[in-house]
């Protein structure tokens, strides 16, 4: 039996640990992950190579259904940034109160969402003044949890990442 939905955004480029670690990590967990795309194609590749078929596409995305969303970095979140069914898949879940996860690059997606705004967050360090000029409060740690909002840097932050992801979630 499920613990509930999350999805999982992916794009080209994205970069491998940041998305099967969660993948398999929320699945370990009991939860049915659901990978959503941009609908630009029918499968995308990761910085290294490994092929993903999305399960659907963030336009047809009913975040009624959804406990979580998670965005994973690499170079996909400059394309997710501009696919608004993502951005309103973001806005929608932190306005329902539910999981917003995002680590490294992803912020940007945050960013183009015009979410940030007196949250505290974290990415990669490159996105920093993007966070900040967003409006958010940069903290560089590991992992931030702002309400519903958890942020982290790096892939060696997965660790932490996923566990608070998990704490939020009961």
């Amino acid at each position: 039996m499920s613990r509930g939905k999350i999805a999982l955004f992916v794009e080209d480029m994205y970069n491998d640990l940041e998305f099967w670690v969660p993948y398999y990590r929320m699945i370990e967990a009991g939860f049915n992950v659901i990978i959503v795309g941009t609908g630009r194609q029918a499968s995308f590749n990761s910085k290294y190579g490994m092929p993903v078929k999305p399960d659907t596409d963030a336009d047809k995305v009913n975040t009624g259904e959804l406990v979580a969303v998670i965005i994973p970095g690499g170079f996909a979140p400059d394309r997710m940034r501009i696919n608004s069914g993502m951005l309103r898949i973001v806005r929608e879940m932190l306005d329902g109160g539910k999981v917003v996860a995002s680590i490294c690059h992803a912020g940007w997606v945050l960013v183009s969402a015009g979410v940030l705004k007196g949250k505290k967050a974290t990415g990669c360090i490159m996105i920093k003044d993007d966070l900040v000029n967003a409006g958010a409060e940069y903290l560089d740690q590991e992992v931030v949890v702002d309400g519903n909002l958890i942020t982290s840097r790096i892939p060696d932050d997965l660790p932490a990442f996923c566990r608070e992801i998990l704490n939020k979630l009961g």
